[in-house]
């Protein structure tokens, strides 16, 4: 974790603000002398999640989703999708509407893994997903990126390395994501791009395009050469991971289906994630929107474990409501933090890892930005969530990555992974001596139990002000925003590459250059 520009943009007066404790040696030596951080990978969630719906009403939801599947159907519009599921047993028929007997769906969903081990090029950064394990990645798919020095505009490849720089400086976030699209790229080479910034600005386990069949196959061979390993290892463990959207109302397009194929034939990890928003692309209500989502989720699940029973799988809650006066998305609301606790409980109903996301409809990092995204953690993490995809970064209903935004993110996400470390309740930390020997009356910055442990007791933030009103203006009353805005430059320019074999690096741009020089990915 980064904590030079923790201190540099903090510049607080220990002397000034804590006259009356008698620390040891100045403000400057007794930084320099602080203990390493914590680290923030490895995240379990200690707590029970919370269950906003009864054991009765999972079951309601779940069964009228398979009354969907069967009675509805859903449309699949690639016929390669459909020729497997037709062999299966679903009911195609001449058109794209595939229906399912509720058995089907069942017996597929079951042999679906209940964990899954995402393996990193760094040993050290690979991330299990399922039970209490919490993973975060950054941000994804905004086309547009965000700062106070330069405003809001197109992605770029410029702006994507700089977000694999912040991925990897924050141990905090433990995955990639695809956090602004890089619009200067044509869209036929853009996965070799991101994939390559990916693989060797980070050591951690990467997003890949679901966009064709020749997007990830190309995306995959790349992320085999950068892990090392043969192509029956990388077929029998994941290394990457993609997203798989569901067309909300009932429909999975070409593109989608192709990406659960190929990643399940591949090994690699998806996620199936259904984006219904209650009131236009789902029912208005939350249970009705709930088992839509269920239904789409179950549909192409089961397609991934009828291609290869046991293919690593996510179930995706991305369940939020509109603004009924203007037809706009709206995201951190109460309905989305009561819809990713619902979804964490049809995940666990199934025995699948539970993906969730930290979402704000707000079009400026501020305070609305905070508080919907403070909701939207709290759905997700008391919910069960085990892979929480947007975790920083996401501005402006996902139109937008923003670089102060991430850093914000960053701190709420670092408080929270605090918060899942229990306190120790044992005869030191009750401090029966501290309170002997400071008394009524006393104060107990001066006390051996409290200079002992003054350093490393709370969480140290990476953004927060504590200073009193007259020293936070005297050093010029700089905001959240903008000391973000100062955090991120400055982890830019501390930024470091990490280690990577140089010829696997050849490897990889080789492999990039051919490609190119092959047309790239046929994207229909």
């Amino acid at each position: 974790m980064t904590r030079k520009a923790q201190r540099e943009v903090s510049q607080s007066d220990d002397a000034g603000r804590r006259k009356n404790r008698r620390g040891r040696g100045s403000p400057q030596e007794r930084a320099a002398a602080r203990p390493a951080p914590p680290s923030f990978r490895g995240l379990r969630n200690p707590y029970r999640p919370v269950e906003v719906i009864s054991t009765d009403q999972v079951e309601a939801i779940h069964h009228a989703s398979l009354t969907v599947l069967k009675e509805i159907g859903i449309n699949v519009l690639l016929p390669e999708a459909r020729d497997i599921l037709a062999k299966a047993g679903a009911d195609v028929g001449d058109d794209t509407r595939v229906r399912f007997e509720p058995g089907l769906i069942e017996s597929a969903i079951a042999t679906a893994p209940r964990r899954i081990t995402l393996h990193a090029r760094n040993p050290a950064c690979t991330s299990e997903i399922g039970g209490d394990r919490v993973t975060v990645a950054t941000v994804g798919g905004p086309p547009n990126v965000s700062d106070l020095d330069r405003g809001r505009r197109s992605g770029s490849l410029d702006a994507f390395e700089d977000f694999m720089r912040l991925t990897q400086a924050f141990d905090v976030i433990h995955v990639i994501g695809m956090p602004v699209e890089p619009m200067d790229i044509p869209i036929p080479f853009r996965h070799l791009e991101t994939t390559f910034a990916g693989l060797t600005l980070t050591e951690k386990a990467p997003f890949i395009y679901s966009r064709g069949v020749d997007a990830l196959n190309d995306a995959i061979e790349m992320v085999r050469i950068a892990n090392g390993v043969s192509r029956d290892e990388m077929d029998s463990k994941p290394h990457c991971y993609t997203v798989v959207n569901a067309n909300s109302p009932l429909q999975l397009d070409r593109p989608m289906s192709e990406g659960i194929i190929t990643m399940a034939r591949r090994g690699q990890a998806m996620v199936l994630t259904p984006f219904t928003l209650a009131g236009a692309m789902a029912p208005i209500t939350v249970a009705g929107a709930l088992t839509q989502q269920n239904a789409e989720a179950l549909a192409g699940i089961a397609l991934s474990q009828l291609v290869r029973p046991g293919a690593p799988v996510i179930y995706g809650g991305f369940t939020s409501n509109v603004d009924m006066k203007t037809g706009a998305p709206a995201f951190g609301t109460p309905e989305y933090t009561q819809a990713a606790m619902a979804s964490g409980q049809l995940a666990r109903r199934y025995g699948l890892p539970f993906r969730s996301s930290n979402t704000t409809a707000s079009n400026a990092p501020d305070a609305q930005a905070a508080y919907e995204s403070e909701m939207s953690l709290w759905g997700a993490l008391m919910g069960g969530c085990n892979l929480l995809l947007h975790g920083a970064g996401w501005l402006e209903g996902g139109l937008t990555a923003s670089l102060e935004k991430f850093i914000i993110d960053v701190e709420m996400l670092q408080m929270m992974a605090a918060f899942f470390r229990p306190f120790p309740v044992d005869d030191a930390s009750l401090a029966l001596e501290a309170m002997r020997e400071v008394g009524p009356g006393g104060h107990y910055f001066g006390a051996a139990h409290t200079l002992a442990r003054y350093e490393s007791a709370f969480y140290s933030p990476l953004l927060s002000d504590w200073r009193n009103f007259e020293t936070w203006q005297d050093s010029g009353s700089v905001d959240a925003t903008r000391r973000a805005n100062a955090i991120w430059k400055s982890t830019l320019a501390d930024s470091q590459t990490p280690p990577m074999d140089p010829a696997v690096r050849e490897e990889l741009e080789a492999f990039v250059a051919r490609r190119k020089t092959e047309g790239g990915a046929n994207i229909d």
